[in-house]
């Protein structure tokens, strides 16, 4: 089985993939995320979009969170 390498912004709502990478990210930012549980090889999910290029709501390890779009697309998932 084939996986393929995406931004996690490029996912559609509701898709699952496993953290390929985080680059490029601020290191304070890179901090938080980690400490909620973002972090290379980890399952998350793309819940939804907010209108007018507003955040991104995930889910990982059972909590809901959102960031900005910004930081969404410096994050590569791998797709199964």
């Amino acid at each position: 089985m084939v996986s393929a390498s995406c931004s996690l912004l490029q996912l559609q709502p509701g898709s699952t993939g496993s953290i390929y990478s985080i680059e490029g990210m601020n290191p304070v930012l890179r901090r938080r995320l980690a400490d909620l549980g973002v972090s290379e090889g980890v399952v998350i999910r793309l819940k939804g979009k907010g209108p007018f290029l507003g955040p991104v709501t995930l889910e990982c390890n059972g909590q809901l969170f959102a960031i900005r779009r910004k930081e969404a697309s410096l994050i590569e998932v791998k797709v199964s």
